[in-house]
């Protein structure tokens, strides 16, 4: 039986281990591949040497060289990719990021856990997603 597949698109080491983390919270087996921006993303799913048909994907709106608006863009525009399930996860709060995302036809929208300056943090988004909506789409695929 195939191991469902997730593609993390992150920058930040620090998020990558967080989300690494929260997957790990689950109990059920799946490939996680990285890639640290749009472009490398793009060639990961492209490259048919590779093979990589993500069943989800987890993108950061901001990145270096194409940003997930960017990248989201591009596979909508692929017959071959337009429907590959994208969650989007943001630290931004900006109205505008998600109203492009959403009109992009993404499946969800995460926000990342942050620091505030008196050290405390917020509830951690992510464990919920796996735990509540991810688990699921993995068991589905599977």
């Amino acid at each position: 039986m195939k191991k469902p597949t997730i593609l993390l698109i992150e920058d930040d080491e620090l998020d990558i281990i967080s989300v690494e983390r929260s997957l790990k919270k689950l109990e059920s087996e799946y490939e996680l591949h990285t890639a640290y921006n749009g472009i490398e993303a793009l060639s990961l799913i492209r490259d048919s040497n590779v093979g990589l048909v993500p069943d989800v994907i987890l993108l950061d709106i901001n990145m270096p060289r194409m940003n997930g608006i960017e990248f989201l863009r591009e596979i909508r525009e692929d017959k071959n990719l337009k429907d590959l399930k994208v969650f989007i996860m943001t630290t931004s709060s900006e109205e505008s990021d998600r109203s492009e995302a959403e009109k992009l036809g993404i499946s969800g929208y995460i926000i990342k856990p942050l620091n505030y300056t008196d050290n405390t943090k917020r509830s951690d988004s992510m464990d919920a997603f796996v735990q509540f909506h991810l688990r699921k789409i993995l068991l589905d695929e599977m």
